[in-house]
């Protein structure tokens, strides 16, 4: 997933116009693309820019690949435990040369595929980014407005591949408007656009369509090396017996042994959950508008990454997250999942490192029964860029190790005809294969 601190590689178009993008090799542009992948939430510079990540391997259950988590409201720990392919990228390139006043606009246009499988062929290709920007605007005081579909705030814990905070959506808003120390953005999307419908027989089908508010204050300096960053969300659902919601997070950002530390604390409520949304255990969208207000989540991290030497680097987590009353799934009780994990990376020569990830999961029943517990460890010796935690491209081998108790079999060994990732009735297995990640 994004990080900000992650290596840029771009190309200029043109050297005349230092970055100028002819729309004449915009088709050459979505061509390139198809073999590039995910980028950098927030940093659509000009240039090319993607994500990719891929492999494949076997193991010793029944299927021919299996990748270790409690699946449900949690995220699983993904050195060595990725079954999917994924890759997402595109061009941004400025429509104009800055003028005398430096007013430019700039387009972004990005393709995606998600395979559940280790075949990029079984994913279908769609756009994920289609936006406009205008920058340098004297009346938002040096700030950018923007309209279209876009990848909007969305910081992540990569080793989970946990967003706590995603924003993504259509819409239009401003950024980066100067409020004292620090700056502030708007923007208002819409989730899940929908119309009600009625079929012949007069019954209708009411729209899940909600209008979306978010509010961003982020780089409020609070101690030396630290910064606060506040994030809110207002829903509001769209047609008949529908429920609003809100979302609100606060994030501290400290620098730290060479990396960075972040403490968040979550809240949402009703839709605001993002329960039953767009993904995985996603705060921000909205979830579903039957979800009132006795549906919440709360949630607490710290996540830490460190490059203390130019050889050793890691990434912690520690987690606990609390969902209430999910209505949509029938589960009206409440349910808390903790993680911890840890992955430290040590560059033997500058191109090969061993790394390892060590993550655990619990996750208490809604009904009173016993938890599920897994734990996962995987060994990867990586061919990689350069040294350093974030670079990429990494070529990986890796052996990944998990055990989990009685209570997770439903969850880790699915049925074979619903599940992807079979074990039948054992609580262990062990998974070998390669994989690749790539972002530039």
């Amino acid at each position: 997933m994004s990080k900000i601190e992650k290596k840029d590689f771009q190309l200029e178009f043109d050297n005349k116009s230092k970055g100028h993008f002819s729309l004449k090799l915009l088709p050459l542009a979505l061509t390139l693309t198809l073999s590039c992948g995910m980028a950098f939430a927030g940093d659509d510079s000009i240039g090319f820019h993607g994500y990719m990540r891929g492999g494949a391997g076997g193991s010793s259950g029944v299927g021919p690949q299996s990748c270790y988590g409690l699946g449900g409201n949690t995220m699983k720990y993904r050195l060595g435990n990725e079954c999917d392919s994924y890759f997402e990228g595109g061009p941004t390139w400025d429509f104009n040369k800055p003028g005398d006043d430096g007013v430019v606009f700039t387009g972004t246009l990005w393709a995606a595929e998600f395979s559940p499988t280790s075949s990029f062929g079984g994913g279908t290709l769609s756009l994920a980014k289609a936006y406009v920007e205008g920058k340098n605007l004297d009346f938002l005081g040096g700030g950018v407005v923007w309209v279209g579909q876009r990848y909007y705030y969305r910081p992540d814990i990569h080793m989970i591949d946990l967003q706590y905070i995603n924003l993504n959506g259509t819409g239009g808003g401003v950024d980066d408007i100067l409020a004292g120390p620090g700056k502030f953005s708007y923007a208002i999307l819409k989730d899940n656009d929908n119309a009600s419908t009625m079929n012949s027989a007069g019954v209708l089908t009411a729209t899940t369509a909600a209008v979306r508010q978010n509010f961003i204050y982020k780089g409020l300096p609070v101690n030396p090396g630290g910064k606060l960053d506040l994030i809110g969300t207002l829903i509001t659902g769209q047609g008949v017996n529908k429920n609003n919601g809100y979302n609100i997070t606060l994030l501290h950002n400290q620098d730290a042994f060479g990396g960075g530390n972040t403490i968040g604390v979550q809240h949402g409520v009703g839709p605001g959950t993002g329960v039953s949304g767009p993904c995985c255990d996603r705060i921000g969208a909205s979830g579903t508008t039957a979800a009132d207000s006795g549906v919440t989540r709360t949630r607490i991290f710290d996540h830490l990454w460190i490059q203390p030497t130019e050889k050793f680097s890691a990434e912690f987590i520690v987690l606990s997250q609390q969902d209430k009353g999910d209505a949509s799934a029938g589960t009206p009780g409440s349910s808390t999942w903790t993680s911890f994990g840890v992955r430290p990376a040590y560059a033997v020569a500058r191109h090969v490192k061993l790394q390892a990830e060590l993550g655990t999961d619990n996750v208490t029943s809604p009904t009173g029964g016993p938890s599920q517990q897994l734990t996962k460890l995987t060994l990867a010796p990586t061919i990689t860029l350069d040294s350093s935690y974030w670079s990429r491209p990494e070529l990986r081998l890796y052996i990944t190790h998990a055990v989990w108790n009685d209570a997770a079999k439903a969850a880790v060994n699915p049925p074979p005809a619903t599940g992807l990732n079979p074990q039948g009735n054992s609580t262990a297995g062990t998974s070998v294969g390669v994989q690749m990640e790539v972002w530039w």
